[in-house]
């Protein structure tokens, strides 16, 4: 993946320095942004955004406060480089939520490794779930080949959440992400009340979770995530709803039906030594658990205890 780094310098020359010292790294393209280009560029989205303040023909400050108001780049990293050692002036630069201050001479490696590990973590960043904090579908993958290559006895439970669609429906998106992370945090909480050691959970999408665990016996943390969910899910529904047990949407033909309170199944693959040869089988066999858990009304969850 391309990451675009702009240097906010009305010296074209600045870019030039970059580019040699990035030209064995291909991922990274330097575009030069002069001061008066700075609100056009702003209405993309860069990987990186370096400012040289001595070299251009705006406040600094006032730069930075634009860029963090900015809705596209509110939290797109900013690196200031300056020779101005007033430390009252690093200080108000900083507090604008800039990411590095770096005083000139600058380090050429220094410079280099600043940019290359800021890099890495905003790589590291997007496979995380900005929703839930919760690693995403590569670090699940990841995690899965790992214990199947080490040969671990493990267990995987797919979660998700009954009716979600139809809360969404009639309370709106931020409350159902609201749910979300309710959801989340009820999971990692009881999986890992029950296990201390070894225990991982990710956000798949949506309302679609997933835990993997280094024990094959998992009843009690799935009994501990349903009693967890359904103690405090209510407090997301109005008590009007909670008193009926249903919520009422509004259908594609404009015929209102009813939908019970949102609940969550838990659809569980046991991995003993050697019964699964990659995760693709271990998904398959997942999908069906998750749906059998799914056809019972309320939160449930499901066990697959076979061991080929």
């Amino acid at each position: 993946m391309i990451q675009e780094i702009y240097i906010i310098d009305d010296d074209e020359t600045s870019v030039l320095v970059f580019r040699e010292l990035f030209k064995n790294d291909t991922e990274y393209k330097f575009i030069s942004v002069k001061s008066e280009q700075i609100d056009v560029a702003l209405k993309n989205i860069p990987t990186i955004i370096i400012i040289n303040e001595d070299a251009i023909d705006v406040d600094t400050v006032e730069l930075c406060k634009k860029i963090r108001n900015d809705d596209d780049n509110s939290i797109t990293p900013v690196i200031v480089v300056s020779s101005n050692s007033d430390k009252e002036h690093r200080i108000e630069i900083l507090k604008e939520s800039v990411e590095y201050y770096i005083k000139k001479p600058v380090n050429a490696q220094y410079l280099y490794y600043t940019i290359k590990n800021l890099g890495r973590l905003l790589s590291i960043n997007r496979r995380i779930s900005p929703l839930t904090g919760l690693p995403g579908n590569v670090q699940i993958h990841a995690e899965l080949k790992k214990r199947i290559s080490n040969r671990e006895k493990f267990s995987v439970l797919y979660l998700d959440l009954d009716n979600f669609k139809a809360y969404n429906d009639v309370y709106g998106f931020l409350k159902g992400d609201e749910i979300i992370k309710y959801t989340a945090d009820t999971i990692v909480r009881c999986v890992h009340n029950c296990i201390h050691e070894g225990a991982f959970v990710g956000h798949i999408g949506g309302d679609d979770f997933i835990a993997i665990v280094p024990i094959l016996n998992c009843d009690e943390i799935c009994k501990n995530i349903i009693a967890s969910f359904d103690a405090h899910v209510t407090k997301f529904f109005t008590e009007e709803d909670v008193e009926k047990g249903y919520i009422e949407v509004a259908n594609r033909k404009g015929i209102i039906e009813q939908f019970p309170l949102t609940s969550i199944s838990i659809g569980v693959v046991e991995a003993d030594v050697g019964r699964f040869a990659n995760m693709l089988e271990i998904g398959e066999v997942g999908a069906q658990v998750k749906h059998n858990a799914k056809s019972v009304m309320g939160s449930s969850y499901f066990i697959d205890r076979r061991k080929k």
